[in-house]
Protein backbone atom coordinates (compact mmCIF):
# COMPACT_ATOMS: atom_id res chain seq x y z
CA UNK A 1 0.00 0.00 0.00
CA UNK A 2 0.97 3.66 0.47
CA UNK A 3 1.19 6.40 2.86
CA UNK A 4 0.11 9.55 0.92
CA UNK A 5 -0.21 11.16 -2.40
CA UNK A 6 0.03 14.86 -4.19
CA UNK A 7 -2.45 15.74 -7.02
CA UNK A 8 -1.46 17.94 -9.26
CA UNK A 9 -1.14 22.28 -9.22
CA UNK A 10 -4.40 22.32 -11.06
CA UNK A 11 -6.18 19.63 -9.62
CA UNK A 12 -5.54 21.43 -6.27
CA UNK A 13 -7.09 24.31 -7.53
CA UNK A 14 -9.98 22.26 -8.69
CA UNK A 15 -10.66 20.59 -5.81
CA UNK A 16 -10.65 23.88 -3.77
CA UNK A 17 -13.32 25.45 -6.42
CA UNK A 18 -16.16 22.27 -6.46
CA UNK A 19 -15.31 21.79 -2.24
CA UNK A 20 -16.18 25.54 -1.91
CA UNK A 21 -19.38 25.30 -4.70
CA UNK A 22 -20.67 21.55 -3.30
CA UNK A 23 -20.35 22.12 0.24
CA UNK A 24 -19.87 18.68 0.96
CA UNK A 25 -17.17 18.73 3.75
CA UNK A 26 -13.42 18.18 3.78
CA UNK A 27 -11.53 18.28 0.15
CA UNK A 28 -10.85 14.94 0.28
CA UNK A 29 -14.45 13.67 -0.53
CA UNK A 30 -13.86 15.79 -3.83
CA UNK A 31 -10.99 13.61 -4.51
CA UNK A 32 -12.62 10.20 -3.64
CA UNK A 33 -15.77 11.64 -5.93
CA UNK A 34 -13.00 12.67 -8.69
CA UNK A 35 -11.04 8.82 -8.36
CA UNK A 36 -14.42 6.89 -8.26
CA UNK A 37 -15.69 9.02 -10.98
CA UNK A 38 -12.11 8.32 -13.37
CA UNK A 39 -12.44 4.46 -12.26
CA UNK A 40 -16.18 4.57 -13.40
CA UNK A 41 -14.72 4.98 -16.85
CA UNK A 42 -13.48 1.59 -16.97
CA UNK A 43 -10.58 3.29 -18.71
CA UNK A 44 -6.70 2.38 -17.92
CA UNK A 45 -4.58 5.77 -17.53
CA UNK A 46 -0.91 6.02 -19.01
CA UNK A 47 1.73 6.03 -16.03
CA UNK A 48 3.52 8.25 -18.49
CA UNK A 49 0.97 10.67 -18.45
CA UNK A 50 1.21 11.72 -14.40
CA UNK A 51 1.18 15.11 -14.07
CA UNK A 52 3.19 17.18 -11.41
CA UNK A 53 2.85 16.91 -8.00
CA UNK A 54 2.85 20.14 -7.03
CA UNK A 55 -0.82 20.09 -5.97
CA UNK A 56 -2.59 18.89 -2.26
CA UNK A 57 -0.96 16.02 -0.12
CA UNK A 58 -3.77 13.58 1.17
CA UNK A 59 -2.61 10.72 3.54
CA UNK A 60 -3.86 7.49 2.19
CA UNK A 61 -5.95 7.45 5.62
CA UNK A 62 -7.32 10.76 5.14
CA UNK A 63 -8.17 10.50 1.37
CA UNK A 64 -9.97 7.19 1.36
CA UNK A 65 -10.79 6.70 4.99
CA UNK A 66 -12.19 3.00 6.45
CA UNK A 67 -12.61 2.31 2.61
CA UNK A 68 -9.30 2.87 1.40
CA UNK A 69 -9.07 -1.54 0.98
CA UNK A 70 -12.09 -1.17 -1.70
CA UNK A 71 -10.93 2.24 -3.42
CA UNK A 72 -7.70 0.17 -4.01
CA UNK A 73 -9.28 -3.09 -4.52
CA UNK A 74 -11.20 -1.06 -7.55
CA UNK A 75 -8.32 0.23 -8.85
CA UNK A 76 -6.26 -3.22 -8.81
CA UNK A 77 -9.82 -4.39 -10.68
CA UNK A 78 -8.95 -2.40 -13.43
CA UNK A 79 -5.50 -2.75 -13.83
CA UNK A 80 -4.75 -6.67 -13.04
CA UNK A 81 -2.60 -5.32 -9.87
CA UNK A 82 -1.67 -6.48 -6.22
CA UNK A 83 -2.30 -4.64 -3.27
CA UNK A 84 1.84 -4.51 -2.86
CA UNK A 85 2.28 -3.11 -6.51
CA UNK A 86 4.74 -0.27 -6.18
CA UNK A 87 2.98 1.96 -8.84
CA UNK A 88 -0.04 1.66 -7.09
CA UNK A 89 0.46 5.50 -5.49
CA UNK A 90 0.82 6.65 -8.82
CA UNK A 91 -2.00 4.95 -10.40
CA UNK A 92 -4.36 6.53 -7.60
CA UNK A 93 -2.80 10.04 -7.96
CA UNK A 94 -3.37 9.33 -12.34
CA UNK A 95 -7.30 8.86 -11.36
CA UNK A 96 -7.59 11.79 -8.82
CA UNK A 97 -6.05 13.89 -11.44
CA UNK A 98 -8.15 12.41 -14.49
CA UNK A 99 -11.44 12.02 -12.24
CA UNK A 100 -11.22 15.96 -11.30
CA UNK A 101 -9.78 17.08 -15.29
CA UNK A 102 -13.16 15.65 -16.10
CA UNK A 103 -15.31 17.43 -13.60
CA UNK A 104 -13.80 20.78 -13.84
CA UNK A 105 -16.42 21.79 -16.76
CA UNK A 106 -19.14 20.98 -14.24
CA UNK A 107 -17.26 23.25 -12.00
CA UNK A 108 -17.97 26.48 -13.89
CA UNK A 109 -22.01 26.69 -13.16
CA UNK A 110 -22.99 25.64 -9.25
CA UNK A 111 -21.20 22.05 -9.65
CA UNK A 112 -24.61 20.11 -9.03
CA UNK A 113 -24.58 19.14 -13.13
CA UNK A 114 -22.10 16.85 -12.25
CA UNK A 115 -24.29 15.36 -10.15
CA UNK A 116 -27.09 15.18 -11.91
CA UNK A 117 -25.05 13.44 -14.94
CA UNK A 118 -23.68 10.89 -12.98
CA UNK A 119 -27.60 9.86 -11.78
CA UNK A 120 -28.75 10.19 -15.37
CA UNK A 121 -25.65 8.08 -16.11
CA UNK A 122 -26.49 5.54 -13.46
CA UNK A 123 -29.84 5.15 -14.42
CA UNK A 124 -28.93 4.64 -18.40
CA UNK A 125 -27.25 1.46 -17.10
CA UNK A 126 -29.89 0.29 -15.38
Amino acid sequence: MFNSITTSEKSREIISHLTNKLSLGAENVIARIAFAYSLSKNQPLNLKNLADGKGKLYPAKVLFGDYQEVYLGMLCELYNLKLIDHNLPKYVKLHIDHGLEIMAPFANNDGYDFLIRCVEEGLAEL
